[in-house]
């Protein structure tokens, strides 16, 4: 499957008469479109393992560990390490939920509304 590229800079998101989810969240979490669809990806299925997403997402499993560490450090995923055994762990990762990451989005939003906010009062008058 290839990823299609929903608007992901704010001018275009601008634009869009009703942006997809997909869309919002690439561009205010400032991801990637295959990074997002990692994130719907682990919504439908909690617990995967990378080789389980790689094979969901038609995806070479470098890519999608990649993609997991950005949506664990954007606080849109968790990983929790499950012992197998035969010996050895495995990681899973689960989505943080909708209604979370929907907060998420709107603190970041709020947070650059803020700054942008602030840089247009800090304009000096010519």
């Amino acid at each position: 499957m290839v990823d299609s590229e929903p608007a992901g800079d704010m001018g275009e998101l601008l634009e869009a008469a009703d942006p997809e989810f997909r869309e919002v969240m690439t561009c205010v979490f400032d991801i990637q479109a295959h990074e997002t669809r990692a994130y719907l990806a682990l919504l439908d299925h909690p617990g995967s393992t990378v080789e389980e997403l790689a094979e969901e997402l038609d995806r070479d499993r470098s890519n999608v560990n990649r993609s997991l560490t950005t949506l664990l450090e954007k606080g849109l995923a968790e990983r929790e390490r499950r012992l197998l055994d035969p010996g050895g762990y495995v990681y899973q990762y689960t989505a943080t939920p909708l209604p979370e990451a929907k907060e998420l989005l709107h603190d970041s939003l709020d947070e650059w509304t803020e700054r942008v906010h602030a840089a247009i009062d800090g304009f000096a008058a010519e």
